[in-house]
């Protein structure tokens, strides 16, 4: 039986550990017939090691996304290697130590720019440098952290994740024209290497042992990874500009 995925090319960011939402995205979409290629940066051996877990071997290709030079060659190094994308997953995070765990009124400008070029901007360059590669359509999925609401110690990633989101829509009304879809997963907290970065992340994280109507596993990703794949398959073909909630259902909950 083929999978959902069968046939199509994706390229995946943000495989780190196994704990990755990445890395689950990745397995999944081999499983469902993808053929995956991986970013990283800044250490692409580290992936490299993680990759080899993975059902199937994946190349890993160096790509810092405020790099510009990166990013202009990246189509030719992934036609090199599939010849063109199905799909793009957007897992890319970041913010200096000085704009997260309860800094927000001292950070300054410098470190708040970091955090919106790769963790916002970063989606928009991305999918450019992609598009020639996706000239029969493709889907692209970023993920976010429900940017609705102030979170604890969450700080400026608010701020840009909200610009990820409003980013997402945007890239889906200029690409829709192209066949491409833009959506985005808002998960719940997963205890990957990124959300250990956040100082009192388990005050973040502890919102859901409360609110959730569903049973929240924090060392879960497979959920979110699902959903992902999902975006990336033909099964939401007239999908776009949208964010699908992976939290247990926190999103809906009032007080």
């Amino acid at each position: 039986m083929s999978g959902i995925l069968d046939g199509k090319r994706i390229l995946i960011t943000g495989v780190l550990m196994e704990s990755s939402i990445a890395f689950h995205a990745a397995k999944l979409a081999q499983e469902q017939g993808a053929e995956v290629i991986l970013t990283a940066f800044p250490r692409p051996t580290l992936t490299e090691r993680i990759a080899k877990k993975l059902p199937k071997p994946a190349k890993v290709i160096e790509l810092d996304v405020t790099n510009q030079e990166h990013l202009d060659r990246l189509a030719g190094l992934v036609k090199d290697e599939l010849g063109s994308l199905d799909g793009v997953v957007h897992s890319i995070g970041f913010a200096p130590q000085d704009a997260l765990g309860g800094n927000f009124l001292n950070t300054p400008f410098e470190s708040v720019a970091t955090a919106m070029h790769v963790s916002a901007f970063s989606l928009k360059s991305l999918t450019m440098a992609c598009r020639p590669l996706m000239s029969s359509g493709g889907a692209v999925v970023g993920l976010t952290f429900d940017a609705q609401f102030a979170w604890p110690q969450y700080d400026w990633m608010g701020p840009a994740k909200a610009a990820l989101e409003a980013t997402s829509r945007y890239l889906a009304r200029d690409l829709g024209k192209e066949g491409i879809r833009c959506n985005l997963v808002s998960a719940g907290p997963i205890g990957s290497m990124a959300a250990k970065s956040i100082p009192g992340f388990t005050d973040l994280a502890d919102v859901w042992n409360t609110r959730s109507p569903l049973e929240w596993n924090m060392a879960d990703p497979e959920p979110t990874g699902r959903a992902i794949v999902a975006l990336l398959s033909d099964w939401f073909p007239k999908t776009t500009g949208e964010i699908v909630h992976v939290d247990g259902g926190v999103h809906m909950m009032g007080a």
